[in-house]
């Protein structure tokens, strides 16, 4: 508005005494400005009136009539192209720029790297929704980072309901549009593609138009900058050119923008939330100061901030600037399923991979990460349509270590009519570079960096000025993107790939007895250090690491000390060594490790990993025979067998007829155990001294789309009112297929037999058998039951 006022200051300045006298004349005729006011206002003055009375635009078009009846046309013609110019400036341009970005928004977001650079694929063509849910703030804190496997190892139980990714926003401003959106997941669970959908689907014009504006920021890229000094237009412009003639505009103020800052676990910034924010769009800061300011709300208080991150990462956003935090689950096993099929063309092949997946457990529940599908894909197609084998082995590292040949393979493949010694060259070149790498996937796993740049590289010998490196089978598994500034951004396709080749590089290193390599794991410098020290030290590190970084590379080393996984490698190491014995040593030191007090539920289940991954299925087989025979051995299950066994139920689908924990465990271990009921058509828990909390995970189990208990007993356990509440919602859920409840000496007050009365009014309970004996309900209580025995949905034959 000021350079609108400026323009007319200027014209009316021009007219003579008698000319602008003329001009109010006229003006006069367009009101609604009083004649006296008129009478004695100069032209400053005039030109105030003209746009409090008509606003700049209508301003401007007045003054251009009067001064085209006044024959003035020169200086009609003189303010018409100026006031183009200073609209082209302002509100056009701001116009053009959002348009412009739209698009290129739209062309970043539409393509996706599944594989190499040339392999990105249309994210319409390959996206399968993602299972997305409401999460709890406080698990970030205490969390170790694994590839999960169901709700029954989380801290705090939800109610699962999922959420789309373009509601993200909406859900914030219901709970707190000041704060902002945390996002976490574990790498490759498909935050970054959930971040393109939202980008697609808002450019495409699906979605979120009260956004004018929406700015993805990567950390990887932002990490280039991360020692400078800028304002937020400058911080902006390193990523979009676009920005480059709006330095002052309304842009900042007056529109409703979306920062996305993909990858919070990838920032080297020294975040300091209790640094003093920035406030002015204007003034200079260092980036990591921005970011938090924006974070914190004082910077442009009304924009949008969406942050994701993996789990380890997210707990640096301290919780009172989070008004929504959802994490990303990945694929359900119907979305594993239509991956596959949209994934691979050939339905027969798609159907027979499925079916393939299904027979091992283990490879099947890490199929809810869409990464991990991509790596599966590629290693069966090219087994069963080579070989139509179907009888190939599942363990994790065989099925890494197959894709590995497979990308080798490639390379070779494309030099088959060449001499024979220029193509083992390239294979030499090529062994060499796997190295190279698995040094680099090493180095950077110790300090938890799972992107690289050029420095990086240089340390492992790795040269980035020849793009031979990069190209052919490299680029299968190792990215290079282009950052800010030419600069180029280096990470590996998942970090299950760098975490494997780390492991291989380990190996290696064991192999030609390079101890400099290995002294991450030992105190001091060992000399001719045996298989078994360097494992059960391997598993000493990965125990004491609290986010768990270190846990799938630690299955992997497992996995690669056999000699049947040395025998696959034998393109890549000098030569292969007998590990039976080490073997055998080392998976009765991780039995021994399960039994040590104090382990988390996580750790646990990563060791029993580690010894499916050693072909060690000696305590799977133990966990059965406790859950298929009456008779069991004479010690009971200890603490860390509890965690397995319900896991091991979980991984079998197997269904018991009966769940009595009394029969595997005592009474220390019993909660231990509760996430086991859903697997389970009956369950025994009377006097095993339960609470209000143990309800939050059995109204989890009765939510849960697989859960199959029909008879459940609670009797003699202080559940109290606020634990039947919590069943009470479980109960209501359309998955529960609970027909017998006992609830007798619960320590329960009339205000349960509200929760009961709801349950029986709902349209979803099956409920037919109900026993409240032995509590203090009162006359209040029954009045409350006898509502819901009134209800039409009411399916109770018994009440006691």
């Amino acid at each position: 508005m000021a350079s609108v006022k400026q323009l007319l200051y200027d014209t009316l300045d021009d007219l003579e005494e008698k000319e602008l006298k003329r001009f109010k004349s006229y003006l006069r005729e367009d009101g609604p400005i009083p004649v006296s006011v008129l009478e004695k206002a100069d032209a400053t003055d005039t030109v105030d009136q003209m746009l409090d009375r008509f606003g700049p635009e209508r301003a401007v078009k007045i003054t251009l009539d009067i001064l085209k009846k006044m024959n003035q046309n020169h200086l009609a013609e003189q303010l018409e192209n100026k006031h183009t110019k200073v609209y082209l400036t302002e509100d056009r341009m701001l116009q053009k720029f959002l348009e412009t970005h739209k698009m290129n928004m739209k062309k970043k977001a539409e393509r996706i790297f599944e594989c190499k650079k040339v392999n990105e694929v249309d994210l319409k063509a390959v996206y399968t929704e993602l299972f997305i849910t409401e999460g709890d703030m406080k698990d970030v804190y205490q969390e170790r980072e694994i590839l999960k496997i169901d709700d029954a190892f989380r801290k705090k139980q939800t109610q699962d309901k999922p959420i789309n990714c373009n509601k993200l926003f909406t859900l914030l401003r219901e709970n707190n549009e000041e704060k902002i959106v945390l996002t976490k997941g574990i790498a490759g669970i498909g935050k970054t593609v959930s971040v393109h959908k939202f980008i697609l689907d808002w450019a495409e014009g699906k979605a979120n138009q009260d956004i004018h504006c929406v700015f993805l920021l990567p950390f990887r890229e932002i990490n280039r900058i991360k020692d400078r000094k800028v304002n937020l237009h400058e911080f902006l412009l390193e990523f979009y050119d676009e920005l480059k003639d709006l330095e002052k505009s309304k842009l900042y103020t007056e529109y409703k923008l979306a920062f996305i800052f993909d990858g919070l676990d990838e920032s080297r910034l020294p975040l300091k939330f209790e640094s003093e924010a920035l406030k002015m769009v204007e003034k200079r800061s260092s980036v990591d100061v921005l970011f938090t300011s924006l974070v914190k709300g004082k910077l442009l208080p009304s924009a949008l901030v969406w942050v994701t991150s993996r789990p380890a990462a997210a707990n640096q956003i301290p919780p009172e600037y989070v008004g929504l935090f959802t994490e990303v689950r990945g694929f359900t096993d119907q979305q594993k399923e239509q991956y596959f099929r949209k994934r691979i063309k050939d339905e027969n092949l798609a159907s027979k991979i499925i079916s393939h997946i299904k027979t091992s457990r283990s490879l099947y529940i890490m199929c809810h990460i869409p990464v991990f599908c991509w790596i599966t894909a590629t290693v069966l197609q090219n087994i069963l349509i080579k070989n139509s084998e179907e009888n190939i082995s599942t363990t994790l590292t065989e099925m890494y270590i197959h894709f590995l040949l497979i990308q080798m393979n490639m390379k070779s493949q494309k030099y088959d009519e060449k001499a024979e010694r220029q193509r083992t060259k390239l294979l030499r070149l090529n062994k060499e570079m796997i190295l190279k790498l698995a040094k680099l996937a090493f180095e950077q796993l110790k300090q938890e960096n799972i992107v690289f740049y050029e420095d990086d590289l240089k340390a492992c010998d790795i040269d980035v000025s020849k793009d031979t490196e990069f190209t052919g089978m490299i680029a299968e598994i190792f990215k290079m993107e282009d950052g800010v500034h030419e600069t180029k951004v280096y990470c590996f396709v998942h970090l299950s790939v760098q975490e494997f080749l780390a492991a291989v590089h380990v190996f290696i290193c064991y192999l030609n007895k390079n101890m400099q390599e290995l002294q991450f794991f030992f105190d001091k410098p060992e000399e001719n250090i045996t298989l078994q020290e360097l494992l059960q030290k391997a598993v000493d590190k990965a125990m004491e690491s609290k986010t768990g970084h270190l846990d799938l590379f630690l299955r992997f080393l497992m996995g690669i000390s056999l000699k049947s996984s040395q025998n696959l490698l034998k393109g890549l190491i000098t030569h292969t060594e007998d590990t039976t014995e080490s073997i055998t040593k080392t998976t009765e030191y991780i039995k021994q490790e399960q039994n040590k007090y104090g382990i988390s539920d996580e750790a646990l289940v990563n060791l029993f990993y580690c010894l499916l991954e050693l072909k060690d299925h000696s305590l799977y087989e133990k966990i059965q025979s406790y859950l298929s025979s009456d008779e069991h051995p004479g010690r009971k299950l200890s603490s860390s067998m509890c965690t397995v066994l319900t896991y091991v139920l979980f991984m079998s689908e197997k269904v018991l007829d009966e769940f009595n924990p009394k029969r595997f465990t005592s009474p220390l271990n019993y909660k231990r155990l509760i996430p086991a009921v859903r697997c389970c058509r009956k369950a025994l828990l009377c006097g095993c001294h339960l609470t209000d909390q143990s309800c939050e995970s059995l109204s989890s189990a009765l939510q849960s789309s697989n859960s199959v208990l029909r008879e459940l007993d609670l009797s003699n356990n202080d559940l109290q009112d606020h634990g039947v509440k919590l069943l009470s919602d479980g109960l209501k859920s359309p998955n529960s297929k609970l027909e017998i409840l006992r609830l007798s000496i619960c320590n329960l007050t009339a205000q349960s037999c509200g929760s009961l009365s709801s349950v029986l009014k709902s349209s979803n309970s099956v409920l037919k058998k109900l026993d409240m004996s032995n509590n203090d309900l009162q006359d209040s209580g029954v009045m409350l039951l006898s509502e819901g025995l009134k209800s039409p949905n009411c399916q109770l034959e018994i009440l006691r």
